[in-house]
Parts: C-alpha cells; sequence; structure tokens
C-alpha cells in the first residue's frame, strides 16, 4: 500500500462560498512581516550573518562574521520603514496582520505598541527568522514553544496565528500538532481557507503568498519598480475582484516587509494600491485572524470517512460492490498509490477503473456477466443487490406493465444470446424509453463495439455509485 501525502485536489472545481461579510467580492489581507532583529546575526549566538531577502545582489551568509551592510538594511526597516507603513495603514483605517518574529518584538518594543494601539493583529512568525528546514522534530517544536513563551511575554497574550516562512516539511504539522492556533499560514497552495486532518483534530489553513509579495524585490526575475509591484497587486486584485461578481469570492494575500516596502519608491506603489481598491465595493479588508473566525463559523470541517484512511478490510467492505459483485477491482485499488485526491468520487473512480481497465478481456467480461439483467428474472425474485435495486427503480424500471415487462424479456434474450452478457446501461441517465430505444440500437453494434460500450456503462454505474457517497 502506498499513500501520497501531498493534496493536488483542494476544493475541485467547486469551491466553498465563503460569504465574506456584507456580501463582500473579495477579502484582502495584508501582512507585516516583522523580522528585524530577529534575523541570522553573529549577535544573536547564530553562526553567520544574514543573507536572505536584502537589497545586496548575490549575498551569502558570512560564517562567524558580522555583515554590517545587511544588518542596517534590515534596521532599515525597524527604524524607518515600519512608521512609513504604520502610517499608510493607519491614515485608511486599514487592519493588517503582523506577521512578528518573537526575537524582532522584543528588540522592538515601540512596534509593538503601535502595532497594538493600531488594534493590529500580532500573529507569531516564529522564534528567530532563520531556516528550519535541517532542524529535528524535537528541536524545531521546542523553538515552536519558545515563540509563543516570549510572543506573550513581549506583546501580552499568545499569538492565535502562526506561520514560520522559513519552514520544514513538518512545520504545519508540529503547529497543528500544538492545537493553540486558529490558524496556520505556511502554504501557498490556494485562494481559499481550508481545513487539513492532523491526527484527531482538524486544523485551518489560511495559505499566505510569495508572488503577491515585496520578497521579489530582492530575488532574481522579481520586480524591478514600483510600477511593476503595483501593476501586478493590481491585477491580481482585478482578476479575484471579477471571480467574486461572477458568484465565487475568493482571498488575496498581500506580504510586506518593512525593509523593503517600507522604502519610498516602493512604498508609493503600495499606496497606489491601497487608494485603488478604496474604490470598489464590496471589499473586505480583514485581519487573518478575522478571516480565521469568519471562515470557522461558515464552513466548518466537513468529516467524511475517507477511503485513503481506511484498513484494507473497510475499505473493500465500502467499496467492493462499486464494480458489481467484483471486490477484486477494490483490492487492487487498494495497492495503488492513492492520496487525498482520491478521496473524492471522482478520484476514487479513477483508481478503481484504472484497475477495471488493466484487467484483460477475461477478467472485465467478468465483471459484465455479474450485473444483472435490466428488469428480468433476478429483479422479479427481489434478488438484486442493494443498489442496482435503487437502480432500476430510478428508471420505473420495477413498475413496468406486462406488455413492457414482455418487451424487456424479449430484448434481454436477443442481447445476450448476440454478445453473451447482459444489456448494461447507467439507467440514471435515463428514462424508460431512453433504455429501451439504446437496447434497440446497440444491438445493431459489433461484438468489439458492443464490449467496449458495455465496459464504459460499467465505469459510469460505479461513478453514479461513488457520487452517493463521497464528495
Amino acid at each position: 500500500m502506498t499513500r501520497y501525502p501531498r493534496d493536488l485536489r483542494g476544493y475541485g472545481a467547486t469551491p466553498p462560498h465563503p460569504q465574506w461579510p456584507n456580501g463582500a467580492k473579495i477579502a484582502v489581507q495584508f501582512v507585516i512581516n516583522y523580522e528585524e532583529g530577529g534575523e541570522n546575526c553573529i549577535l544573536h549566538g547564530d553562526a553567520a550573518s544574514e543573507a536572505f531577502l536584502s537589497e545586496v545582489v548575490g549575498a551569502v551568509p558570512w560564517p562567524g562574521q558580522r555583515h554590517w551592510n545587511i544588518e542596517t538594511m534590515y534596521e532599515y526597516g525597524a527604524r524607518a520603514g515600519f512608521w512609513r507603513l504604520h502610517r499608510m495603514f493607519t491614515e485608511r483605517d486599514m487592519p493588517v496582520t503582523v506577521y512578528g518574529v518573537a526575537t524582532a518584538l522584543a528588540r522592538g518594543p515601540e512596534q509593538v505598541a503601535a502595532m497594538q494601539e493600531a488594534g493590529w493583529e500580532i500573529a507569531s512568525h516564529g522564534f528567530k527568522w532563520i531556516e528550519y528546514k535541517d532542524f529535528s522534530e524535537e528541536d524545531e517544536r521546542a523553538h515552536m514553544a519558545e515563540a509563543k513563551r516570549l510572543h506573550a511575554e513581549v506583546t501580552g497574550e499568545a499569538p492565535r496565528g502562526w506561520y514560520t516562512g522559513r519552514c520544514s516539511a513538518q512545520t504545519v504539522r508540529l503547529a497543528a500538532e500544538d492545537g493553540g492556533f486558529a490558524y496556520v499560514s505556511d502554504t501557498y497552495d490556494d485562494d481559499l481557507p481550508y481545513w487539513t486532518a492532523v491526527g484527531d483534530r482538524h486544523q485551518l489553513v489560511i495559505p499566505y503568498t510569495l508572488d503577491a509579495n515585496d520578497m521579489r524585490f530582492s530575488v532574481a526575475a522579481g520586480y524591478g519598480s514600483g510600477d511593476e509591484f503595483y501593476a501586478y497587486l493590481r491585477d491580481s486584485f482585478d482578476t479575484l475582484y471579477a471571480e467574486g461578481i461572477a458568484g465565487a469570492p475568493k482571498m488575496m494575500s498581500v506580504g510586506l516587509h518593512c525593509r523593503l516596502a517600507g522604502r519610498p519608491g516602493r512604498a508609493a506603489a503600495l499606496k497606489r494600491f491601497l487608494d485603488y481598491i478604496r474604490g470598489f465595493d464590496g471589499v473586505w479588508v480583514a485581519r487573518r485572524i478575522d478571516i480565521a473566525e469568519h471562515w470557522a463559523s461558515v464552513n466548518p470541517p466537513v468529516l467524511w470517512e475517507r477511503p485513503t484512511a481506511m484498513d484494507r478490510d473497510s475499505f473493500v467492505a465500502r467499496f467492493g460492490g462499486i464494480f458489481e459483485q467484483s471486490p477484486w477491482i477494490a483490492e487492487g485499488a487498494f495497492e495503488l498509490e492513492l492520496g487525498p485526491a482520491h478521496d473524492s468520487a471522482l478520484g476514487l473512480h479513477n483508481a478503481l477503473a484504472r484497475v477495471f481497465r488493466s484487467a484483460g478481456p477475461g477478467k472485465r467480461l467478468e465483471v459484465l456477466k455479474a450485473h444483472p439483467d435490466l428488469a428480468g428474472r433476478l429483479a422479479a425474485a427481489k434478488r438484486l443487490t442493494e443498489a442496482s435495486t435503487a437502480e432500476q427503480a430510478s428508471a420505473g424500471l420495477d413498475a413496468l406493465s406486462d406488455a413492457e415487462r414482455a418487451r424487456f424479456e424479449d430484448l434481454n434474450r436477443r442481447y445476450t444470446e448476440r454478445f453473451g452478457f447482459p444489456f448494461i446501461i447507467a439507467v440514471r441517465d435515463h428514462d424508460k424509453a431512453g433504455i429501451l430505444a439504446a437496447f434497440e440500437r446497440r444491438l445493431e453494434n459489433t461484438a468489439d463495439a458492443e464490449f467496449a460500450e458495455a465496459c464504459r456503462q460499467v465505469e459510469r454505474i460505479a461513478l453514479l455509485r461513488l457520487k452517493e457517497i463521497l464528495p
């Protein structure tokens, strides 16, 4: 058995409606990353200087040495950039979520006071602004606990949101296992919040962004000017706003850094964008905690028995009859590489159909022969499977006149004599007249063509059965 952990399905073609407050067409969320004083630095006990997200092109860590230029660029963010962004948002009464690195917050008491006076949310951005990809699970968990402790000590309350940023593959799981966060944001995989199951609890995830983010001023192939930044933010907003007008509202995140967007030339572009979105109706500018609380109230976790979480016996017992009386198909599907994408009707159908399609003609013929005649002797004797009984009843085949029954019996006999297996059709797709017409038409097919058509109908019946029991 192979289970693939990545979720490549998400909400699929039908995302849930967020029901944003007051009928808003879009939720726009601004994050100010407060990292200045929490970055890699010899003074902080780190092994090397910082080299990430600065104005120094091609910067690399300097082991055992301070990098004066990068240190002072980070200091600009705390000394000047923060206050420029603070004025910009407070003058427009636009709320903000701060991703605050705990050690940076501890070194910026006046900035923390200004955040709190403005009513901004201060979420945790980890203990230090360093890479966690090589941390052991125990060490990362310890840093997470220390981040929460120091955050509460500095701000007066524990953080309700979490975003490491320079995270590991285990960060989201560790934050969820902590159990103290209303949301976690260390993903970039959707335009809406979603729930993820971790152990016996459901954790809300509010995805973040690295594209609508001023960090691209400091990376290759990023923004070269404020005009490019503004144009990208505007186009992102326009696209999502249009989707909201069309009935599928989304969320837009914008990531900012005091030392980057806080520079005058970039701040001018941000100012234009803030004023641009103020010209639209139905725009909800919110903190991430506001989005989390709203989502939890209108779109709580949807619980169902997930196929990929079942043991073999449960899986086969549940899905062994999806292909009529052919549990070997479910047995084969259970052994495939299955993941979250297969926990839906379409996903699991694909896995089951793969086993059916890869079987030889003889095995597929066994599946065809396992199907009952339409309105035949088994139906009259009430010996159909529960699924077949319901399906035939849906087209009125359980209430035939004597003349209709005689016609079905004749067609069943002729068809079976010609092809060697019962006539199979997804009756839920047809009414009685349509079934009879298909019967007559398909009697004229060649044997190969009819075998292929019967197999397609078997797959269609399986999908319709799965849609009754899975999302």
